[in-house]
Formats: C-alpha cells, sequence, structure tokens
C-alpha cells in the first residue's frame, strides 16, 4: 500500500519531537519530508546560552544528526525557507523551487524575535537572540569588541548577558521594569537575582527606556540613548524583548491566526483538518506556549493523530521557569503573584540567598516561587498540576518533600530522598525512577548516556544538577552501584529481602513473630505489610505457617474482582480456556437468576460476570459450580491455549492439553503478583506465549520454553529459558521456574522485574544446570499446592470470613 505523504514546515524542536513520536507508535505509515529554514540539523535551542556562556558546543547540542534524518527515510531541505503552499493541490514549494506534495502538513514554522522599532534597529551589532546565527554572532563580537548592552531583562535577556560576561565583554543589562523577570518571579526573588548577578559583574539599568541606538562612521552600533538623554556605550546590541508567533506563512495559506496558528485540542489547524500545528506558532485556547514542556506535550497528540488513532487531547499546559545562569537556582510556577483570595507562606533570608514564596487558594497549592534552593520545584509543581489538597501537609510545605513523612533522611542528598515517582525533566515528563532504572540496567555512568536513554536533562537543561546527583548516588559516589536498599514500609527499615531472609533462617511462623524480631516500628503493622509478611509466611513455611485472610487485599478476602461502582466481578476457571455446554448453561441460568447485567469474554479466555452484587457471590460460586478463577489474586490467573494439533492444520503439539495439565498442576498457586502462562502449539503463536510470565510454544521437536513476558502497560517480551521434547518435562521446568520466583521474588514483583532484578543467567544456573534443585523446586511447589482449598468451595478450610456477604439493612429510627 502507497504510503501517504506528511510535510513539515519547520526543522526546530516541536516538529521533530512530534515526527519522533510518530514513527515510535506508527513507523512507516509516511513518506516525511522536512523543510528548514537553517542550514542545520534540528538542534536544541534551549542550550544555546551554555554554548554562549562556553559550557558547551554547537556540535554538543545537536538533537538529531543528518544520519539520523536518512536512517528514518526523512528528506531533509535544510537551509530552504518556503514560500508558497497551495492547498488546492496540496504542494508544498522553497523559495529555491524545491517542491512537496503532501497528504497532510504540519506547521512548525516557531517564533521571530521583537526587535523595538527604534532609530538604529538596523545598524551593524544590534541582534536578537534566536538561532544558532545569532550565538555566533555574539561569540564572534565578544572576540572583537568590548562593551554589551542586553536590552530586556527576562529569561533570554540574562542568559545573553550572563553568557557575554563570561565571554569577557563589560555586560549592561537594559529593564523597563523595576525588577527582573517580573513574569515569572515576584518582586522579592526579583531583587535578589539581581544582587546575585551584579556579584557576577553585570550591571542592571532598571526602569530605563531605550529611545534610540546610534551609530559610528563604521555602521556599526557605538551607545544607546535613553529617554532621559544618558547614554551608555555599546558595540553589541542584544535586543532580548520578547518574541512573536511566525504565521507569516500561515496567514498566506488563509489559515486562521490570532495570536498564533489557531488550532484544536487535536492540534489541527481549524481551518483545514489536513493541516496540524505545534510549537511556538500555534495558538491553543488563545495561548502560544514559548517552553518546551508544553510543545512536547503537544507533539505527542499531534503525532497520535497523524499516526490515526485519534485518541489524545491537548487541553493546555501549566508551565515553570528555571534560568540557565551556572551558579544560580531560581524557580516559578502557577500563581506565584497571589492575590485577595489567596494565603502566602514565606520563607525570606537575604544573607543565605534562600527565599520561597508558597500561595494557597483554599486547601491547593496555586503557585510557587524559589529562589536560591529550587530542589522541591519539581514536587511543588506536581502539586501545582494534581490539584490535590496540601491541608494535611500545610505545617511541612515549606520544608519540601523530603520531610513529609514519618522517615528521616538526614545525611543524604535531597536528590537521594526524593521518591522514584518524583518528576525530575518536566521538559519530557522523566521521573526519578526512571533514570534510576536506566541508570541501573543499562550500566550508565556519564550524563550525556542518561540524556542519550532518558531524555532527561535533554531539553532546556534545568535539571542537570539535579540528574547528576541521581547519577552520583545510584551510580557511584558515596552510594553503591548496585540497587540500593528499600525498605519494606514505613513500619520497618528492613528490605524485602531481609525479611524473607529472617522468616527463613528464624523459622517464623507469624506475622506477630516476625514483628517482634525485626523490631517494628507499628506493632499491628500498616496495609502495606501485612500483606506481603502473610504471603512470605505461607510461601516459605507452606503447612505451617497460617494463611491470615484478614491480612489480604479486599479481593482475596472476597474472593472476587471489586469495581468501581463496589459491586464485584466473578470468573470461574475452565481449564486451559476450553468449556463445556453444562457449564456455560449454569452460567447463564446464574447470569439471570442474580440479574448480573454484563457477560465479557476476558483476554484470557474466560468468562467475566460482571456487577455481582457482594452478598450474592456465595450463591453465585454455588449455582456455577465451578472452580474458582483466582482472577482476583497474586496468583495464578489463568493458561491461555489455541486449539493446537488437535483441530488446527498448522499446530505441531497439543497445546490445549499441554495448557490444561499446566493449569490444573499449578492453578490454587498464591505468587508474589499475579502469573498468566500460555500455550501456543506452533511458532504462529496464537495464545500470545511470547508476552507471559510462562510461555510454552510448540515446535516439530517438542516444546519451547519462554518466561518472564509482561502485556501489562509496558509489554515486555518473554525471554527463551530452554527447549524439551515431553510434556513432563514441561510441567518440571515451569513449576520449578514458579517456585523459584514464589521463595525469592519480593511482594509485587512481576516476574519480569524479579528475572531483571537476578538475571536470566541465575534463573538457568538454578533451573537448567542443577537438576537436583530443580527437581526440589518442583516437588516444593507441588508440596505446597497439596490440600491447597478451593475458596468457593472449602469456606471453612479457606478461611473465608462470611459474615462480610450479609446485607446490612438500614434501619430507620
Amino acid at each position: 500500500m502507497q504510503k501517504m505523504k506528511l510535510v513539515m514546515v519547520g526543522n526546530g524542536m516541536a516538529g521533530v519531537r512530534t515526527v519522533e513520536e510518530l514513527l515510535k507508535i506508527a513507523p512507516g505509515l509516511y513518506d516525511i519530508a522536512v523543510f528548514g529554514a537553517e542550514p542545520h540539523p534540528n538542534y536544541n535551542r534551549i542550550l544555546l546560552s551554555p554554548v554562549l556562556a562556553g559550557e558547551q558546543t554547537l556540535e554538543e547540542i545537536v538533537l538529531n544528526s543528518w544520519e539520523w534524518y536518512a536512517q528514518n527515510g526523512i528528506r531533509l531541505h535544510a537551509g530552504k525557507k518556503v514560500v508558497e503552499v497551495d492547498r488546492v493541490r496540496r504542494i508544498v514549494r522553497a523559495e529555491d523551487g524545491t517542491e512537496e506534495p503532501y497528504d497532510r502538513l504540519l506547521m512548525a514554522t516557531g517564533s521571530n524575535p521583537f526587535m523595538l522599532p527604534i532609530p538604529g534597529k538596523d545598524l551593524e551589532g544590534v541582534i536578537a537572540y534566536r538561532d544558532i546565527a545569532d550565538t555566533q554572532a555574539m561569540i564572534d563580537a565578544a572576540a572583537t569588541y568590548r562593551h554589551a548592552v542586553v536590552i530586556g531583562g527576562g529569561l533570554l535577556g540574562l542568559e545573553a548577558a550572563n553568557g557575554l560576561k563570561l565571554r569577557g565583554m563589560d555586560v549592561a543589562v537594559v529593564h523597563v521594569n523595576d525588577w527582573l523577570m517580573e513574569r515569572q518571579l515576584d518582586e522579592a526573588a526579583g531583587r535578589l537575582l539581581r544582587q546575585s548577578l551584579e556579584d557576577k559583574g553585570l550591571r542592571f539599568h532598571m526602569g530605563a527606556q531605550t529611545q534610540e541606538l546610534l551609530g559610528g562612521p563604521d555602521g556599526r552600533v557605538r551607545a544607546v540613548r535613553f529617554k532621559d538623554g544618558s547614554e551608555i556605550p555599546a558595540d553589541l546590541v542584544v535586543m532580548a524583548v520578547g518574541i512573536r508567533p511566525n504565521t507569516a506563512l500561515a496567514q498566506s495559506m488563509r489559515l486562521h491566526c490570532d495570536r498564533g496558528i489557531v488550532v484544536t485540542d487535536t492540534l489541527q489547524t481549524v481551518t483545514d483538518a489536513r493541516i496540524y500545528a505545534v510549537g511556538e506558532c500555534a495558538a491553543h485556547r488563545g495561548i502560544a506556549y514559548g517552553l518546551v514542556a508544553p510543545l512536547f506535550e503537544q507533539a505527542k497528540v499531534a503525532a497520535n493523530h497523524l499516526a490515526q488513532f485519534g485518541i489524545g487531547r491537548y487541553s493546555g499546559s501549566l508551565t515553570s521557569t528555571k534560568l540557565k545562569v551556572t551558579g544560580i537556582d531560581l524557580f516559578s510556577a502557577g500563581d506565584f503573584q497571589g492575590g485577595a483570595d489567596t494565603e502566602e507562606i514565606v520563607l525570606s533570608d537575604p544573607f543565605g540567598g534562600v527565599y520561597k514564596k508558597l500561595v494557597l487558594k483554599g486547601d491547593k497549592l496555586v503557585g510557587a516561587c524559589l529562589y536560591g534552593d529550587t530542589v522541591d520545584g519539581s514536587w511543588y509543581f506536581k502539586l501545582l498540576r494534581e490539584g490535590r489538597s496540601v491541608a494535611d501537609i500545610r505545617d511541612k510545605l515549606m520544608f519540601g518533600e523530603s520531610n513529609i513523612g514519618d522517615v528521616g533522611h538526614e545525611g543524604h542528598s535531597k536528590a537521594a530522598a526524593m521518591p522514584d515517582e518524583a518528576e525530575v525533566c518536566g521538559c519530557n515528563g522523566v521521573n526519578k525512577g526512571s533514570i534510576c532504572k536506566a541508570i541501573k540496567d543499562k550500566g550508565l555512568f556519564t550524563l550525556d548516556e542518561v540524556r542519550k536513554h532518558t531524555k532527561a536533562s535533554a531539553s532546556c537543561g534545568s535539571c542537570t544538577g539535579l540528574v547528576e546527583q541521581i547519577l552520583m548516588f545510584t551510580a557511584g559516589g558515596d552510594y553503591s552501584a548496585t540497587p540500593r536498599k528499600k525498605a519494606l514500609c514505613g513500619c520497618t527499615d528492613h528490605s524485602h529481602q531481609e525479611v524473607r531472609d529472617a522468616i527463613r533462617t528464624q523459622h517464623l511462623l507469624t506475622i506477630a513473630d516476625t514483628q517482634r524480631f525485626l523490631q517494628w516500628r507499628t506493632p499491628t503493622g500498616c496495609a502495606t505489610c501485612r500483606p506481603a509478611l502473610n504471603y512470605y509466611l505461607i510461601s516459605t513455611w507452606p503447612k505451617e505457617a497460617r494463611d491470615d485472610p484478614q491480612s489480604r487485599f479486599i479481593n482475596e478476602r472476597a474472593h472476587a474482582n471489586i469495581q468501581k461502582d463496589g459491586t464485584y466481578s466473578v470468573v470461574p476457571r475452565m481449564w486451559g480456556g476450553e468449556t463445556t455446554a453444562d457449564e456455560l448453561r449454569r452460567i447463564a441460568d446464574a447470569v439471570d437468576k442474580y440479574n448480573i447485567p454484563t457477560v465479557k469474554v476476558t483476554g484470557g479466555q474466560r468468562i467475566d460476570l460482571l456487577g455481582v452484587k457482594k452478598e450474592d457471590l456465595p450463591n453465585v460460586w454455588r449455582d456455577i459450580g465451578m472452580p474458582s478463577g483466582h482472577a482476583y489474586a497474586k496468583g495464578l490467573r489463568t493458561v491461555k491455549t489455541c486449539v493446537g494439533s488437535e483441530w488446527c492444520r498448522f499446530g505441531t503439539q497439543d497445546s490445549t492439553q499441554m495448557g490444561k495439565d499446566l493449569e490444573r498442576a499449578v492453578w490454587r498457586m498464591y505468587a508474589p503478583h499475579k502469573v498468566k502462562l500460555a500455550v501456543s502449539g506452533c511458532p504462529r503463536n496464537c495464545a500470545e506465549a511470547g508476552i507471559k510470565d510462562v510461555g510454552v510454544i510448540g515446535v516439530d521437536s517438542g516444546w519451547e520454553i519462554y518466561v518472564a513476558g509482561n502485556g501489562g502497560i509496558k509489554t515486555e517480551v518473554a525471554q527463551f529459558l530452554c527447549k524439551l521434547k515431553t510434556a513432563a518435562e514441561v510441567l518440571e521446568y515451569s513449576g520449578a521456574f514458579l517456585q523459584l520466583y514464589r521463595e525469592e521474588g519480593w511482594y509485587l514483583e512481576r516476574t519480569v522485574h524479579y528475572v531483571g532484578r537476578v538475571g536470566l543467567d541465575y534463573v538457568k544456573k538454578r533451573i537448567l544446570d542443577d537438576h537436583e534443585g530443580r527437581e526440589a523446586l518442583w516437588q516444593r511447589l507441588q508440596f505446597a499446592l497439596d490440600g491447597e482449598p478451593d475458596p468457593w468451595f472449602e469456606f471453612d478450610k479457606a478461611r473465608v470470613d462470611a459474615r462480610q456477604f450479609h446485607k446490612i439493612e438500614a434501619v430507620k429510627a
């Protein structure tokens, strides 16, 4: 089938990110051509400030090399400005005559710097600060001239001033307002910032209005004159007074523009649904964003719709600000100025150079302005975006995330104290846990490697210091390169492994004994540790340790899946997905008798009865008369099968019978987490065995075993373990692997994460190389499961509390 044609006008960060996202989710869908006005591949415009400051080179900020375009089959027309788009014939034409037809057009033309309309603005040495050419012009000027004037005390102007100062120039900043960065900082923080920059050697003219730029006999700027008549020398003038969306081409195409190219929530232009717009040129709900994080959010949505998935919506962004000036830390987000209906919490230490202001409205954080100590900026930003109540932590809110909770972090950096889910890189939405996992799993040791694998610190760079801290304590420094110990919960400092080891070595048989021996801080435990302790006890000492139903989650206490409306779902077990007419009749009768609203076939080839009232559960189980499907449990869920050699003309092995034998062998097995198996009768793999915890695939000579797959939020392909000849071997090897996972996995750790933690080589050593050990594992599993009750038929033996199913009637006074 012929590919559709996608043409992108603009080769900047927002547009190329859209293409990157599109290539990930729909590779091969489009033939892609890109026009870029600059003669460069895609680079990180935000890191031009570090380039100017001499901290990075132009080569280091290239995001997508020339080779990347070629490898992805993208025709890059670099240095070619588009001058015309024919929307009727759907053709894009550049100024040199180059043409590209399109089925879909992506406008990513960015923005243009605003130049003050004053006399002298066209003199040599008067430039904006927007691209590589501007940056190089400033670097060249710094090598020849002495006096630089930056007009504009906003984010970009201050970064330019700092870079020029580091290049050896005498720099003056002219700003029309009373304090710096008035859009991002309040007056107190703005004045602290000015003091810090003055300490670096910058000079400021606040409240000054530029009247004209004066030139010398050589046609180059020589001075700046203000409205009060005063002048200051200038060999270089950098105007950093704002940007305007670049809509000239869009307007010539008769696209509707108002503060940018007007787009819908799908990033399609309101004029032409074939045309999309992202980045600084786009106006969404009246706002044109100039920060990278919103632009990347737009890119993800636009790519989703270009890929014809049609499920993404962009609803706008909450933005935050950081300054890329070495040695100066500031952060702001939300409504940090406050108002009559808000209250402020302020910490001010001018001598120490620290200022924090948090603005609350009701019980929610609505704004934050930090100077000097910004490590908690990401956490405050998360609270802002989530809009969660902070009433319970209000008295500790000012002192940051590491002071919330009852476990101290003395002696560690604040980066070490951050939870895994805390966002580190706002531009790319990367949290600490993702960075730590990449460092550990891929053996990363440099900042560049972390940027490459996670994109953290690869955009605006303001999180670089935090990423470096995380890298230091994860890969070296005062921290071990191995995963740091994580306490099981807040009731103890002991890890999952330490608890498992203590239960085994000390022959502990009850939750209370374990808590006493390990000196639990909370005598009764909590909802996190009690289920884990209960599982560790019964899996380590089957037939000795007694299951405590009250230390299980609600699903395992009621032996059914609770739904969002408070009803339950019932999934009876069907061996290998095979059923009978009698079983189907009993299910249908129960559906009618108990008015069960929904009957659905699950992905695991089972029938799910949804909407069962809790008080009806015992009777539904009794009337259906089938074993428990354990669809609610941390245990074996299903063994999915295809029809195999019995019916399929491609089948090489009897997968249905193999699946039924496997399921009957391990169906009452509890585990650290849910476990799913599948058996396919041939390599066509109709049962999807390649993404299961244990996958069995029939081949001409027998069976192939795969382990540690996962079809969840992040699909993980199972890894090849071994090849076997007989069905009996399949049972033994699969059961041995499951028992190894039961004995060594941490509670709520899937097999994919267990194998990732211990390594596939370790698993092979235990299962393939140690014959006696494998047989012992298989025997221990059989011993543990022998006599394990079916809770749907053996209420008393399974210690099911029948009182929970009694309907409580309301009593009228």
